[in-house]
């Protein structure tokens, strides 16, 4: 397994790691829950990612559970959580103090743990004024219930607006974005961000790396019968997206890669994922399973890197045909 700084940070994050988003608490059941973590552990994945929204922090739960029966040492893995939508009353969501204080609290007892080493704000919160969640932010760190603080899905101007505030005030600034990162949403985190790498030494942990699994080819023919998470209740916006105007162009271009990832000897989802790891500026890239098998085809995923020649690059790019144009 290869190991990658947290951008300008001392921390060593797996280039691979192992998220429960949609999966634990939900879509597999726990004795699969812990055979995935365990064989991603065993083969060197460090990183395991959270939020308190996952099937409504029983994920959280989950996590925690496998972790105490684990008795892994704490220093060889890396654990986050992210905090917005915590229920449906009014301070049960967003970035207030208020609730930035509960959400990690209650974290904590979930995932049984003293500390989370990444704490995430999972959305910017118009409702609260930045400056409120930066102190909140840096308290937590100042009490040691969290490392490293960061955000998810913020866009380049709502970062700097927060790290300007925090250097204002000389508190802990954001160090880290987790952003979605494939194939086919590749925007912002090639142009937007661009400059935020080397100006602020920005980390990523990238999420969707397989675009929901429309990289994995299995909705090449439409929507699949058997129990996929684009079925699954509450995950009407993603069968949206699989089906929609947009899904059958997009559906023959993973035809295409598939079709080249064949010539490399390996298959869709190992190109997919290798294609994001290719960037220098991915801290690390998100994985999820719904299978044992899954996660151990996705981590065979970095042996495709060295086949990404200048030439298979040039034609992958051919077949997306959506490169970024670098804001001028």
């Amino acid at each position: 397994m290869e190991y990658r700084k947290l951008g300008k940070s001392g921390l060593q994050l797996s280039a691979l790691s192992f998220g429960s988003w949609l999966t634990f608490g939900k879509q597999i059941g726990n004795d699969v829950a812990e055979a995935c973590m365990k064989t991603a552990y065993d083969a060197g994945i460090n990183f395991f990612d959270n939020a308190e929204a996952y099937a409504g922090g029983q994920s959280e739960i989950v996590m925690g559970d496998i972790l105490r029966k684990m008795g892994w040492n704490r220093t060889t893995y890396v654990l986050s959580s992210k905090v917005f939508w915590g229920g449906k009353l009014p301070n049960q969501m967003g970035l207030s103090r208020k609730h930035v204080f509960e959400a990690c609290n209650t974290a904590l007892k979930r995932l049984q743990t003293d500390y989370l080493d990444l704490y995430f704000c999972h959305r910017p919160d118009k409702n609260t004024p930045v400056e409120e969640t930066v102190w909140a932010m840096h308290h937590l760190i100042q009490q040691g219930k969290v490392l490293y603080w960061g955000t998810s899905e913020w866009s380049a101007q709502q970062i700097m607006e927060a790290y300007a505030v925090a250097r204002q005030h000389h508190l802990v600034p954001p160090t880290m974005e987790q952003p979605q990162y494939n194939m086919f949403h590749r925007d912002r985190f090639e142009n937007e961000y661009s400059r935020l790498y080397s100006e602020i030494g920005l980390g990523t942990t990238v999420w969707s790396p397989l675009a929901s699994g429309l990289l994995t080819g299995k909705y090449n023919n439409g929507l699949p019968k058997e129990n996929t998470r684009a079925k699954l209740t509450g995950l009407e916006w993603l069968k949206d997206s699989l089906t929609g105007p947009e899904a059958k162009e997009k559906t023959e271009k993973v035809k295409k890669l598939a079709k080249l990832a064949k010539k490399l000897d390996t298959n869709l989802p190992r190109l997919a994922l290798a294609w994001c790891l290719r960037n220098p500026n991915v801290s690390t890239v998100i994985t999820g399973a719904s299978k044992l098998e899954q996660l151990k085809d996705n981590l065979q995923a970095p042996a495709v890197l060295s086949k990404l020649t200048p030439e298979v690059l040039k034609e992958i790019e051919k077949i997306l045909g959506n490169k970024p144009i670098p804001a001028t």
